[in-house]
């Protein structure tokens, strides 16, 4: 599945790229613009072939007579960027960089509730935050086309991508060291005595007044604005670099080439999401402050739940890795020359790198010219206000088309339910089975990306080498929705019990008869209303919030071989021993994560299989010389109806399950307890409504297309000229139409 941006939102580039090279037969020749004047040429397969003279020209050289050594030196020094496999290299580069920094922070989304006291509803906002900066701009990548220095555009919307990522960091170095035990002054080394049961008189005086003045409650907000500002630039620094280093990729490379160099590049860029969970498996097993640690240490293990990870310390990483991606673009020309040969292994790797997903790349020559009269291709010769007054109409007539709208909202769906797994679920594998977030970000970054990258690829196959036509197209749609749905019931029941908290939820058994033979045991202990140190009787598995909760006067350290284990003794909460142990109580079922990790990632492969067939229908549902807009209308109404929303409404979803809020300054923070059933049934219960609505949609346009079949075979019957229509069911026009 996918993830900060999904596989599926990265079509959109691929598939502009797939109509531009439709209308190749009426391009500019990029060739000669050395010279004042663009020069028209035929379709491609009528290309002139270029003199070594005027290749040499296009390259910036002279060929001076009797100087070969100085023509081969002038030569060698530009060579490298002006050669197109050189330029798909560094943009497989540059775009994985930026799906590691889009992708990063929801891999740490815990971590940084955990630091900056936030809600999963505020996360949520802040992790769909940079498609705001996209969706306002996106559309208009469409009208500038190709009039803008392609290369340098994208180098600058790289480089603010990195300083969004350095921006994102910020907040780390201006705020204060994390304090996981806030009872103990800043100037003391940290000990776990102020979390001790203590006589009212040896309790220091609350420090309410001085913790939340307007200053610290302002810069809280001030940190938290940095941060949204940072995705917000991010969402901006994106907007051109996909789709004018797609259509500069298409411009330059051969015709014939152009699929395989796009396959290998989407390929590479699909791995970006997966390296930025396996990224964030690592930083976040480092200490949030491993660049100011104290003197004494910490007493903190990863398995801790006041456990805060070097969330910030990927951001610097991938930031750096994407201000040396963007180096290069700099130095690429506005126009270079266009490939001449075919790859002689295009063949081969294309059955495998491209998935199937560029069969409507190739085309008859007699068919090109055919592409040049959609608004598509002329929108390059409108200006802004024309260009702006013709695109609702446009809009308009493609929203009334039913096939493009059932598709649309099939995506909207599963896009919703990618965004909202790729946002929380690791905090739900936190929470529901114990593990830490470095390990929740590994299984996730092992498992589910690889799943989702073979599920598209599975449904690519199945479409060219079975030849599918609209309606199986839609049936495969079906068959993948259905699966997907069904794989996903047992996650319902997949699962760990809420821990018992004393004091926070009431549940028959055992733990709530002892802790009524002791309703006062608290009474001689001043224990801090939002103090966060839990502790576990592990006989009876009863977690308290502190051990001044459990009424505990002494600590033990008891060392041993590996590590030392801090106890706590003297409780007169508990019964039995009377001592509990530090940390919070060990889940019983942590063992379920993996065969867990293995139905999502299976669910998730099988969704991805409507990746392809979907887009095959988008493809053959609008009219020609709207579907490169259509296709940026779509993915603008995902944006806007899916990756936006979907986070905030998971982590809306995911605060109503929270059973104990800290709280900072009056207002609440982040939760510490959840009730797990309640937090496995919404969260699953909302993936499963996706699901569902993906299904209906699909079962909606396969019932419209055997009924325009239906209606097409009448008409074939009774006129002997019949009217083009939408989807033409006859089995060669299939065959031609799909053909790869």
């Amino acid at each position: 599945m996918s993830v900060t941006e999904s596989p599926i939102q990265h079509g959109f580039i691929k598939i502009v790229s797939i109509d531009h090279q439709m209308a190749k037969g009426r391009k500019p020749d990029r060739l000669s613009e050395h010279k004042s004047s663009l020069l028209l040429t035929g379709p491609v397969g009528e290309e002139p072939q270029m003199t070594d003279k005027d290749t040499k020209a296009t390259m910036g050289t002279e060929d001076t007579p009797g100087d070969s050594a100085s023509r081969e030196s002038q030569d060698s020094k530009p060579s490298v960027f002006h050669n197109i496999k050189f330029f798909v290299l560094c943009h497989s580069l540059l775009q994985l960089a930026q799906l590691m920094i889009s992708g990063y922070l929801k891999s740490s989304i815990s971590t940084v509730e955990k630091r900056f006291g936030l809600s999963s509803q505020t996360s949520g906002l802040l992790a769909a935050f940079n498609e705001v900066g996209n969706t306002a701009l996106i559309v208009f990548v469409s009208y500038f086309g190709s009039r803008v220095h392609r290369p340098r555009l994208i180098g600058c919307g790289a480089i603010l991508v990195a300083l969004a990522g350095l921006l994102m960091a910020l907040p780390h170095f201006i705020s204060e060291p994390y304090r996981y035990d806030s009872a103990s002054p800043v100037d003391m080394p940290r000990d776990f005595k102020a979390s001790l049961c203590q006589p009212e008189s040896l309790v220091p005086a609350p420090s309410n007044g001085s913790s939340c003045s307007g200053y610290t409650e302002a810069k809280h907000l001030a940190l938290v604005a940095i941060m949204f500002t940072a995705q917000t630039l991010l969402g901006v620094g994106s907007v051109p670099i996909q789709p004018f280093g797609i259509s500069y990729i298409d411009d330059f490379a051969h015709s014939n080439n152009s699929p395989l160099y796009l396959g290998i590049l989407f390929a590479v860029t699909m791995m970006g999401p997966g390296l930025a969970y396996g990224l964030g498996g690592l930083m976040l097993s480092l200490y949030v402050d491993i660049n100011r640690m104290p003197e004494g240490g910490i007493n903190l293990t990863s398995k801790d739940p006041r456990w805060v990870g070097a969330w910030w310390l990927g951001f610097l990483i991938s930031a750096g890795i994407v201000a040396l991606a963007a180096t290069p673009y700099f130095f690429f020309p506005r126009e270079m020359p266009k490939e001449k040969h075919e790859l002689l292994f295009r063949r081969r790797v294309f059955a495998v790198v491209s998935q199937g997903e560029d069969s409507s790349s190739e085309q008859s020559p007699e068919e090109s010219p055919k592409k040049r009269d959609g608004l598509a291709q002329i929108a390059p010769d409108l200006t802004v206000i024309q260009f702006i007054k013709v695109f609702p109409g446009v809009l308009l007539r493609t929203l009334r088309h039913p096939i493009f709208l059932l598709v649309v909202l099939s995506q909207v769906c599963l896009s919703s339910m990618a965004a909202g797994m790729a946002t929380f679920l690791p905090k739900f594998l936190e929470r529901q089975f114990s593990v830490t977030a470095s390990y929740a970000n590994m299984l996730i970054g092992c498992f589910s990306f690889p799943s989702a990258i073979v599920g598209i690829i599975v449904g690519g196959i199945l479409i060219k080498r079975l030849h599918l036509g609209p309606v199986h197209c839609s049936v495969l749609c079906l068959l993948g929705a259905l699966s997907c749905l069904l794989f996903s019931l047992p996650l319902f029941f997949m699962g760990c019990p809420t821990h018992h908290i004393a004091g926070i939820n009431h549940q028959p058994g055992s733990a709530q008869l002892e802790l009524e033979l002791f309703p006062g045991c608290m009474e001689p202990c001043s224990c801090p209303t939002n103090d966060f140190n839990p502790v576990c009787h592990t006989s009876t598995r009863v977690e308290f919030l502190t051990p001044c909760h459990a009424g505990c006067a002494r600590q033990v350290v008891q060392e041993a071989p590996n590590k030392s284990q801090v106890l706590y003794t003297n409780c007169s909460c508990v019964v039995r021993d009377g001592s509990v142990s530090a940390g919070s109580c060990d889940s019983a079922c942590s063992h379920l994560v993996l065969p867990f990790m293995l139905l999502v990632s299976l669910s998730a492969a099988l969704a991805c299989i409507t990746h392809t067939p979907s887009f095959m229908l988008i493809l053959r549902g609008v009219k020609k010389e709207d579907k490169t807009l259509a296709v940026g209308i779509q993915f603008m109404l995902l944006r806007v109806l899916a990756w936006m929303p979907s986070p905030v409404i998971h982590g809306s979803a995911i605060d109503t399950t929270c059973l104990h809020w800290a709280r900072s300054c009056g207002r609440r923070a982040v939760c510490r307890y959840y009730d797990h059933d309640l937090l496995r049934n919404r969260f699953i219960g909302l993936q499963f409504f996706f699901k569902t609505g993906s299904l209906v949609c699909f079962a909606l346009i396969l019932a419209i297309l055997r009924q325009q079949d239906k209606e097409e075979a009448t008409k074939v019957v009774a006129l002997p000229d019949p009217p083009q229509q939408l989807f033409v069911s006859g089995p060669e026009k299939k065959l031609e139409e799909f053909r790869v």
